[in-house]
């Protein structure tokens, strides 16, 4: 049964809220009240001129009795089965349970939506206590800490007779060392705490940039401006940025944004973008700059802009990611190491040289995706100095770019949450039970 097949609920729906009996309205419309009962109730197809009277009757779109908020209900039952494929829900049926019974499958879907926030959540939380500097540190320091308090309470219960300037000392030694276990354990408390409402919670400068930018849609209208204003003056007023380095970081970003509105201005390049389907060559051929600007432009315009999501990532010659502007369906590793199969990182070891792939990253309900990478030299220190290379890898979704045919390439997030087994490039064991 395709999607329509809730139509007659629809009708049914807006009959009731009008408060037309079905006789009446079977018969504005040319039929007979029989009919219009089996239409309401799903037993026979409508469409075409009769679908538009009926519309014109309820004084509604035709595509709102033919689609409606019932789309993505459906879409949201399918994904619920899709997860749990041993129970074998009957499928071809899932419709018309919708229409029946709207208020259990609202139910059935808003759980499957909150187990998968849970899942979510779990893996962050892994992910950030297996790769999180700041926590390990914390807790290596709360637990040394712990020790030395250990120590010197067991030489003071052990010891009978010791001199009065050692007791002395070592009394003073465990209030220092409580006094340390004290203050560590409010910070750590406190640091867990800031990010527990937030998976996206900042404690690093280049997350701080990344919330400010995130809070702006990544876009940033005072510097499209003619005579923009000084980035310090749009720093000035920047609550997400508290520390000296991520004003550092957001600084050299706001420049860099601005350089590229003026290579490329906004009202053109947006129109070119739509003209070219947002290829990255034909744009930097069409404003003489080079494909990584194109990327960093397309990454800040305005979805309304360039007809959806786009994402950007890039990378050092590390590897490491330097920034992110995640979509939905592509999830960017917060901490540690991303996918090796990723594009991003074939293009490091092929500067210069462009690559386009289409990618589907690993999940239950998995998306595929068109990418373009592409690896540069940054400004360095001349002939004699050391190349620095940057990586960007720009990310589109189906909804946004056309994708080519073919086969896509499978990817995942990171190893130690990709559910994805047998893997040439896993480097460590997954925490998800099941794989494929």
């Amino acid at each position: 049964m395709s999607r329509s097949g809730l139509t007659g609920n629809r009708i049914r729906e807006r009959r009731t809220v009008l408060g037309l009996r079905q006789a009446d309205l079977a018969r504005s419309v040319g039929i007979s009240p029989s009919y219009l009962n089996l239409i309401e109730h799903n037993r026979r197809r409508i469409g075409g001129k009769l679908l538009v009277e009926l519309a014109r009757q309820l004084g509604v779109e035709a595509s709102a009795l033919t689609e409606g908020a019932g789309a993505a209900l459906i879409g949201a039952l399918r994904e619920a089965a899709a997860d749990e494929p041993e129970v074998a829900p009957d499928l071809q049926r899932i419709e018309d349970f919708a229409g029946r019974f709207p208020g259990w499958a609202g139910l059935v879907a808003s759980h499957h939506r909150r187990v998968r926030e849970l899942e979510r959540t779990v893996e962050m939380l892994t992910d950030r206590m297996t790769h999180d500097p700041f926590l390990s540190a914390s807790l290596h320091e709360v637990i040394s800490t712990v020790t030395a308090i250990r120590s010197t309470a067991a030489i003071l219960v052990d010891t009978q007779d010791i001199d009065p300037d050692w007791q002395r000392r070592f009394h003073r030694n465990l209030s220092d060392d409580s006094q340390r276990l004290a203050e560590g354990a409010q910070a750590l408390v406190a640091y867990l705490d800031e990010g527990a409402g937030d998976a996206g919670a900042q404690s690093s400068p280049q997350e701080e940039v990344e919330a400010y930018l995130r809070a702006r849609g990544y876009h940033l209208p005072e510097l499209e401006r003619a005579l923009p204003p000084a980035p310090e003056r749009l720093l000035a007023a920047a609550p997400e940025l508290t520390s000296a380095p991520a004003r550092e970081l957001a600084l050299a970003h706001l420049r860099r944004y601005r350089r590229d509105a003026e290579l490329m201005p906004l009202a053109a390049f947006a129109a070119a973008a739509r003209d070219t389907g947002l290829d990255p060559g034909q744009l930097a051929q069409r404003f003489g700059v080079d494909p990584g600007a194109v990327f960093r432009r397309l990454a800040a315009l305005p979805e309304a802009l360039v007809g959806g999501p786009v994402g950007l990532v890039t990378c050092d010659g590390s590897g490491t990611l330097t920034f992110r502007k995640p979509v939905t369906g592509f999830a960017l590793p917060r901490f540690g190491a991303a996918c090796a199969l990723w594009p991003l990182y074939q293009a490091l070891s092929r500067p210069m040289a462009p690559l386009r792939a289409v990618v589907e990253p690993a999940g239950r309900m998995p998306a595929r995706f068109l990418t373009y990478a592409l690896c540069q030299p940054m400004a360095g220190a001349g002939f004699d100095g050391p190349q620095v290379l940057e990586a960007a890898m720009l990310i589109l979704p189906e909804e946004t770019a056309t994708l080519p045919p073919g086969e896509a390439q499978p990817i995942g997030t990171s190893c130690r949450i990709c559910p994805r087994r047998a893997c040439i490039a896993r480097r460590e064991p997954s925490i998800l039970a099941d794989g494929f």
